[in-house]
């Protein structure tokens, strides 16, 4: 049950953090660390492994083989931040010697943190933050990530698997019964199914559902809606919601946080239909906000029986072009040799800094929202603009700090229109006021 008493909550979106903070003495950092500590809850998302080359990188990565020496810990620490979420498309970055150096140092210094876990159980349980106002549980999933990272199950005679805790999702390709008929012609052709109809014969694949045709990776229905559907996987949504309705029980609040890169059609602004609906059942089973975070922009936000959803609250630092050293297996990928080092391997995926995330003004700006809850029921949010360093060299952007105008509180307004929320502008400083 719900404290009486008022809760308050901070949450932001990446911490994509690779180098020291230069000062924290300055005007800049002071002002905003002073909203950061408003919250009794201060939630940051980790997207970088924290450790001394403990692990070796992984033959995939989550783009850019994310690590950060460990200490980079403290700065996150200065800026008042007490939960972390690591869950994400980088958490094995560096296999597993990564992820058990980062959980180490996450927790030498004093970090509430949710998502990873030595099988899928550890992964999956929520993780409590004693507070002045009451007790708050964090449970943290990622939709975006490899998947040989998603944590295993512990059994009695096998032991589990040290990963994520991973949100699958099923994507379905509705089209026309004309152009089914097609697909399973060429399918008969090209023989693009041999494997997998050859792995349904011999048992190492399921029996296909009736209604669905394979062509590949890809699923396809008869429909007359045509376009793509993605719906949250039985089994791991199941799981979540157990953990919220443990977590209910234990605290008085329940904070679900998502990564997720997955997007309606080519508009990253915009989440795929799985998180929604994901979002949504998490509230009906009685989370009381869910933090998402991913696509580095910003998407709007959802009141949803008076509780918020923050479809993404992009990036709070964002510096994965600083990273100290690649793997060769990046360099292959742009067509590189051994006589090519870091600066080299960022000019080539960038362009020369014509394309990429450094071009896009999104990136770099984004707010942070403060918000207050009563006996479970949200009272009001508050949302401080701020950017990044746009158009500065690489090496010095990616630091926050609150922006003078509002640029990212108007785009905010705008992307979370369509979810009926109303964002009021005020002296450069967000309201949602009407639930």
């Amino acid at each position: 049950m719900a404290a009486a008493s008022l809760m308050t909550f901070i949450a932001t979106g990446d911490g994509f953090i690779t180098r020291r903070l230069p000062s924290t003495n300055n005007k800049e950092f002071k002002d905003l660390k002073k909203i950061i500590l408003q919250g009794e809850f201060r939630f940051l998302n980790l997207e970088v492994t924290t450790h001394n080359f403990e692990g070796f990188p992984s033959a995939v990565s989550g783009g850019t083989w994310a690590i950060a020496e460990p200490s980079v810990l403290e700065d996150v620490k200065s800026y008042g931040f007490n939960t972390l979420a690591w869950a994400n498309n980088h958490t094995l970055d560096y296999s597993y010697g990564g992820l058990e150096a980062t959980e180490r140092y996450i927790n030498k210094y004093g970090f509430v943190h949710a998502g990873v876990g030595k099988n899928l159980a550890d992964a999956s349980a929520p993780r409590y933050l004693d507070c002045p106002s009451g007790r708050v549980a964090l449970i943290a999933t990622t939709s975006t990530f490899h998947e040989t990272w998603a944590a295993g199950e512990q059994r009695s005679d096998a032991e589990g698997r040290p990963g994520v805790n991973p949100l699958r999702f099923n994507s379905k390709y509705v089209v026309s019964t004309e152009q089914l008929e097609q697909l399973k012609k060429i399918a008969a052709h090209t023989g693009i199914n041999a494997d997998y109809n050859l792995a349904v014969k011999e048992g190492f694949s399921a029996l296909p559902d009736k209604n669905l045709f394979k062509f590949g990776g890809y699923e396809f229905q008869a429909g007359s809606y045509q376009g793509l559907k993605t719906t949250p996987q039985k089994k791991d949504m199941d799981r979540i919601i157990k953990a919220i309705s443990e977590a209910k029980r234990q605290a008085d609040y329940v904070i679900v946080s998502i990564h997720t890169h997955e997007m309606e059609g080519e508009d990253k602004s915009k989440p795929a239909e799985f998180v929604k609906e994901f979002s949504r059942k998490c509230i009906d089973h009685g989370a009381h906000a869910i933090i998402g975070h991913g696509p580095h922009i910003l998407r709007g936000v959802e009141i949803y029986n008076q509780r918020p959803i923050f479809y993404s609250l992009g990036n709070f630092i964002f510096q994965n072009e600083t990273v100290s050293t690649l793997p060769h297996d990046f360099y292959e990928k742009y067509e590189m040799g051994f006589g090519h080092n870091v600066a080299d391997a960022f000019d080539k995926r960038s362009d020369n800094g014509e394309k990429g995330l450094g071009v896009n003004p999104d990136v770099w700006e984004s707010v942070i929202p403060f918000w207050s809850m009563r006996n479970g029921k949200l009272e009001e949010i508050r949302l401080y603009p701020i950017e990044l360093g746009f158009g500065l060299p690489r090496y010095k952007k990616g630091w926050p700090k609150l922006a003078n105008n509002p640029s990212a509180l108007e785009k905010l307004k705008k992307l979370s229109k369509p979810f009926g929320t109303k964002v009021e502008i005020i002296d450069n400083v967000g309201f949602i006021k009407a639930f």
